[in-house]
């Protein structure tokens, strides 16, 4: 698939998914770069803002199966991995799959699980297989989750730590829309299931096909150099306890060729990289306890070293 294509079939997605998510092109747009760079992302937002329509949107568009699990203080690792159930028949086990064996998952408030139940879907999630009973499947061959949680109501569950939100490509708010959307939003479910009308645009052998092309974007050496020295800043600030890790410096350029790809172009340049600074590593620090009391928030220190590192000045393209 050429560059050229990418950008058309990224389009189709866009178009297509704004029909039922109205108002959201960026978060869209992000949300379908992070399935093109082979990551995953986490919705955090307040319940009814379209999260569970983003992601049945983007399912029917790509023509996958699609699972949704509610995650809840009680649900066990089988329960999305799958069991394996004695037939006395046969007098073998038979492996019966869970909902993890899907193309594009919603994850509905995955905090709410256990962390025992919270490791099975990130191992799912990070290395595309599940282990039940010592014995490794793998799982379809596109996998795509949309987990979400709410930050506001936090009595009853648990939070993700610090290593398994690493897991993450982007984290990504929808916030609320704007009263013109809104009215639009009203009008378009007042006149029936518009997600019914949504029909495929791809099928999934172009989506992995994408994926391929988007990791032959060319990369320029300051353009990595120039990644790294955002990575740094966050290790080296004041107000900054925990850095972005290595594999967000990586995550950071697979989803900058992403972009670019969704934008037509075969390179990387500094504003893929600035774009992108914020919903992929805004959720990977950690601020001091002091700087969250005078309320200043990851993204805004993202959006400070962003603004402080210098922009390279070479020629990044091929």
């Amino acid at each position: 698939m050429t560059i050229n294509q990418v950008q058309e079939l990224g389009s189709k997605l866009l178009n297509n998914m704004s029909k039922v998510v109205i108002g959201k092109p960026r978060v869209l747009s992000l949300t379908i770069a992070a399935m093109l760079a082979q990551g995953n992302i986490l919705l955090e937002d307040v319940p009814g803002t379209g999260k569970t329509m983003l992601a049945k949107s983007l399912a029917r568009s790509v023509d996958a199966k699609f699972s949704r699990v509610q995650f809840t203080p009680d649900l066990l690792p089988g329960d999305i991995t799958g069991v394996s159930i004695f037939d006395k028949n046969s007098n073998t086990f038979t492996f019966h799959k869970g909902p993890l064996f899907t193309n594009i998952l919603l994850a509905d408030e995955i905090n709410r699980a256990t962390p025992r139940t919270q490791s099975a879907l990130l191992e799912a999630m990070e290395e595309k297989q599940i282990t039940v009973d010592g014995v490794s499947r793998a799982l379809e061959g596109f996998f795509f989750t949309v987990a979400t949680q709410n930050p506001i109501e936090t009595y009853g569950t648990f939070p993700l730590p610090e290593a398994q939100l690493d897991r993450f490509m982007m984290k990504l708010t929808l916030g609320y829309p704007s009263a013109e959307d809104s009215k639009k939003v009203f009008a378009s479910h007042l006149a029936g299931d518009r997600l019914e009308e949504i029909s495929p645009v791809c099928t999934i052998d172009d989506i992995t096909e994408a994926q391929k092309a988007c990791r032959g974007v060319f990369v320029h050496e300051c353009i990595i150099d120039y990644a790294q020295r955002i990575i740094e800043a966050t290790r080296t600030r004041d107000n900054i306890a925990l850095g972005a890790s290595t594999r967000a410096g990586l995550v950071l350029l697979h989803a900058a060729q992403a972009v670019a790809a969704l934008s037509g172009r075969d390179y990387v340049s500094p504003d893929d990289i600035k774009a992108l600074a914020e919903p992929v590593l805004a959720h990977r620090i950690i601020l001091r306890a002091g700087e969250r009391r005078e309320g200043l928030s990851a993204a805004n220190a993202i959006a400070s070293i962003v603004s402080s590192v210098d922009v390279p000045t070479e020629d990044w393209k091929r």
